[in-house]
């Protein structure tokens, strides 16, 4: 599988120039996602990462028409090659894509499930909705899909309010999963786990691919993002920097660009050196690279000229090698 595209066949997600800008009081206006491109195939697990506040859940939210009213989006989100997603209309959206064409699982599971119904409730709606289980069927439907996603029964009558962060993204994981959708998007899916649970939940998602359905799974867990990935797009600052195969971003020889390299770094496992300096805001962008003041390969170019994204890299400089770029800059 190459990183600039997904095998050939028709994306079940084909994303072109994908922008969100926020309308703010005072006309400072917010770029939230500029320009992104990137396809997920049928079978296939893209790994959108970055750290928190780079855009990757208003780029969900963007595909799912759940932004707010003064959120504005250009460019194209072509879902099975026949629905635009974002201009197809909430009615549409409601009606034949949340649920049933996309699954979600939301960063915020406690924010949407239900908190007057149990979740044994909201998983026998959720079922019956989708796939039409009725009766005395339903209590056994309901069993399995909670089953699927490690969510105890002995919890099934409880209330939201009544659950952990860790249930609560369980019984979130369960209500996405229900309806096979043919894509999955997941949007910070481990979040309150342990250790055990993040590879129980993260091999289930995985599984959902097998029949030829896809993944699009956002989280900043890269440990996460390595077990269950195929491709991985890492983005900085509102902007997808690159797009690699899994393995070779994981492994040798490892990512290009200086950011997704000093992501790597940082993880305890390895060099366990943090990035310095913190994000750009994004209503106020530089000119350039806006990781070019947190670069040790940054030039006179780079912060005044924004690199232009080929070959799956936004980068002046393609670095080669596994040393940590920023650690160059400071052994030098």
């Amino acid at each position: 599988m190459t990183a600039d595209r997904a095998p050939d066949t028709a994306p079940v997600l084909d994303v072109r120039d994908l922008s969100v800008r926020f309308r703010m009081r005072g006309g400072n206006d917010i770029a939230a996602v500029s320009g992104a491109r990137f396809s997920v195939a049928p079978g296939e697990c893209l790994a959108l990462v970055g750290e928190s506040g780079c855009g990757k859940s208003v780029l969900a939210s963007a595909l799912l028409g759940l932004l707010p009213a003064n959120a504005a989006t250009t460019g194209s989100a072509l879902l099975g090659g026949d629905t635009d997603l974002l201009t197809a209309g909430e009615r549409t959206l409601a009606r034949t894509v949340r649920g049933r064409r996309i699954g979600l699982v939301p960063q915020s599971p406690a924010a949407h499930l239900t908190p007057v119904r149990t979740v044994r409730a909201q998983l026998e709606e959720a079922l019956r909705e989708l796939t039409g289980a009725r009766g005395s069927d339903l209590p056994k439907a309901a069993l399995a899909a909670a089953a699927r996603a490690s969510f105890p029964e002995g919890h099934l009558d409880r209330y939201p309010h009544e659950l952990s962060g860790g249930l609560a993204q369980r019984a979130a994981t369960a209500l996405a999963l229900i309806g096979d959708a043919p894509l999955l998007l997941a949007d910070e899916p481990t979040t309150g786990l342990d250790r055990d649970l993040v590879e129980r939940t993260v091999d289930e998602l995985r599984r959902h691919t097998d029949t030829g359905r896809a993944l699009l799974i956002i989280t900043h867990d890269l440990a996460a993002a390595e077990r269950v990935a195929d491709r991985v797009a890492v983005m900085y600052a509102g902007r997808i920097v690159e797009i690699a195969d899994a393995e070779d971003f994981f492994q040798a020889p490892g990512p290009r660009h200086p950011y997704a390299r000093g992501l790597l770094a940082a993880l305890p496992e390895r060099d366990f050196a943090p990035i310095p300096g913190m994000p750009p805001e994004l209503g106020a962008l530089p000119e350039g690279c806006a990781f070019a003041a947190r670069c040790g390969h940054a030039d006179d170019r780079c912060t005044a000229e924004r690199p232009a994204f080929r070959a799956d890299l936004a980068c002046h400089h393609a670095p080669t090698g596994r040393t940590h770029p920023l650690k160059e800059a400071a052994d030098a």
